[in-house]
């Protein structure tokens, strides 16, 4: 065990001792100093809270400098000199790494590939990305043997049409296939790529499912874009960028219908395809009659400023584009709802254990491609697009994948209970609160689950106070949220019990939209389970026909906007005043 030279600090040495595991009396002894006096030093300086890296890096300065102050040195010393230098520079870009987020401070490569210029940097990564032919005959059969009919008609579609607009279900494996299909397109033709979604996240889905495929086929493919060999490149982009019109290939146009400003991007995404040997595919799962892709989907956006001999009626019943058609506009349209995939030989999916966890009017939005009317929704869907952002490029403080996303900052929870019925997921977000008065929530996590027990349900609410700093907890103790909301005081006292009630639901519905309409809320904009979750809630009478409550899905009292509802039970936290009123949340006021 590595002991402090005496000729050291100290303070210095104590630190050291402690952080290799001695107990404050050891410490004390072997320093000759009072008990009292390492105590207080350790309490002072937060030892028992200070960061892995700090202890690491620490421990290795006290040995580098004991070793470089010996007089004689032997070849191990030599050796171990080296190895800890070498460790103090990878602990410098790791700070570094913290501070900027920057790849290239863990990998000093890439800034040297950088100064060689794009093209440079796109020749190694084809030289990367390279594929024998026996590689490819690999991947087409793999592409043949498991595609299930709906997605062979895409196929067909996509080799005799050039736009391709496709109303979907969920869940019945139109990225998976897309994906699939625009890898095998860029191989066999050279043709770019382009697949640009709601957010950079989102977009990067069609990225695993690219790599998933061809590591199938053990093809490795790395890089963004990934560029191949024959020089096809694959961009994967979120909305708001800036230079997508600069971009040219094949357009896949994820989700359109959950996107805003629809018609503006579809300007920008159709002129990334215009030359006519580019190919465009738009598919969505509805949303609103309202949202600005309705008049695009439905044919008044051809019409609008045509003489009247000119314009066209199309038919886009689900029973006119069952089995798609090239519509009147030029544009060929399918609908397919899960029992039209399920009939083509899907058979992922269980429809009537599904219809039992959603309620009709879910079941018919979600996997029957029917659009919500949401003029009587509390919070519709215009409303829910003030949102949404891209939070990979706005958001440069969070950071999803390291081991503390956001660090030691505060952040508030919010859960939402599985109801009785077994139907229900239960739900638990991660919010981070306003960093200045009247700033900005932002929902940084979101987590569904069904199926779990209360104890399980409490071990996930902990997995995240290991990686969050919570400083604020609000559990709906109605049902089994009660037993939750027991085993979670253990360990986090101060945990809110939330009380349903007409009154607690109103002053919660009315905090979100005072939140919403004044733009303080973000999330982002891949996520449109959380906003179909705010759409869902609706305005209604108590059984009793005297108060005013809040439904979605089946009934009062089982809900299935449980993702808005654990983000309500964060939000209320905050005085119902805002940052002028007083610290008191709405809980206790109501």
């Amino acid at each position: 065990m590595f002991v402090p030279p005496p000729s050291e600090d100290p303070r210095r040495s104590a630190r050291s001792l402690y952080w290799q595991g001695w107990t404050v009396s050891d410490i004390a002894d072997v320093l000759d100093k009072p008990r009292t006096t390492i105590q207080s030093w350790k309490d002072r300086d937060a030892w028992d809270t200070a960061p892995v890296i700090e202890r690491v890096e620490t421990t290795i300065e006290a040995r580098m400098v004991q070793l470089i102050a010996k007089d004689q040195k032997t070849g191990g010393d030599y050796k171990e000199i080296d190895l800890l230098g070498r460790q103090i520079e990878r602990m410098a870009r790791v700070r570094n790494y913290d501070r900027t987020g920057k790849e290239s401070e863990l990998r000093p490569e890439l800034v040297e590939h950088g100064r060689k210029g794009a093209q440079v940097q796109n020749a190694k990564r084809a030289k990367r990305n390279q594929y024998t032919d026996d590689h490819v005959v690999a991947l087409r059969e793999q592409f043949e043997d498991e595609l299930f009919e709906h997605q062979r008609q895409w196929h067909a579609a996509g080799l005799a049409q050039r736009i391709r607009a496709i109303l979907k279900s969920r869940q019945i494996g139109a990225t998976w296939y897309f994906a699939r299909e625009a890898l095998l397109d860029a191989i066999d033709t050279g043709r770019n790529q382009i697949f640009l979604s709601a957010s950079k996240a989102q977009a990067h889905v069609f990225k695993q499912y690219i790599q998933q495929f061809a590591a199938g086929a053990e093809i490795e493919l790395t890089g963004s874009p990934i560029v191949l060999p024959n020089n096809a490149e694959l961009y994967f982009l979120g909305t708001n960028s800036r230079t997508a019109q600069s971009y040219h290939g094949n357009l896949y146009f994820d989700e359109f219908f959950w996107v805003y400003g629809f018609q503006t991007l579809r300007k920008v995404a159709s002129g990334m395809a215009m030359h006519k040997k580019w190919r465009q595919t738009y598919f969505s799962t509805p949303s609103s009659l309202n949202h600005d892709a309705y008049p695009w989907w439905a044919g008044a956006l051809f019409n609008r400023g045509r003489p009247k001999d000119q314009q066209v009626e199309l038919d886009i019943s689900h029973a006119a584009l069952r089995d798609g058609r090239r519509c009147e506009d030029g544009i060929w349209r399918q609908i397919v709802t899960i029992e039209d995939a399920v009939r083509g030989g899907c058979d992922l999916f269980d429809i009537e254990q599904l219809r039992l966890e959603y309620s009709p009017d879910e079941f018919a939005q979600l996997l029957l491609c029917e659009f919500i009317d949401d003029s009587m929704s509390v919070f519709p869907l215009a409303t829910m697009q003030r949102c949404l952002v891209d939070a990979w490029e706005k958001w440069d403080d969070f950071k999803p994948f390291a081991m503390r996303p956001f660090g030691q900052r505060g952040v508030w929870l919010g859960y939402d209970p599985a109801g009785d019925g077994g139907g229900d997921a239960a739900a638990v977000v991660i919010v981070a609160p306003p960093s200045t008065p009247g700033g900005k929530f932002r929902v940084l996590h979101k987590q569904q689950f069904r199926g779990k027990d209360f104890s399980a349900q409490a071990e996930e609410i902990h997995k995240l106070a290991r990686i969050y700093n919570i400083t604020y907890m609000g559990i709906d103790t109605t049902g089994i949220g009660a037993a939750v909301h027991r085993l979670v005081r253990q360990w986090f006292p101060a945990a809110q019990a939330i009380q349903y009630s007409p009154e607690v639901k109103s002053m919660m519905i009315m905090k979100a939209q005072d939140v919403i309409t004044h733009d303080r809320l973000e999330f982002d904009a891949g996520w449109r389970d959380v906003v179909q979750s705010f759409m869902s809630i609706r305005r209604t009478l108590t059984t009793s026909g005297r108060k005013v409550t809040y439904v979605a899905g089946r009934s009062e009292e089982t809900s299935h906007a449980d993702l808005a509802w654990a983000t309500m039970h964060a939000l209320i936290n905050e005085p119902i005043e805002g940052a002028t009123g007083t610290n008191r949340s709405i809980l206790e006021i109501s």
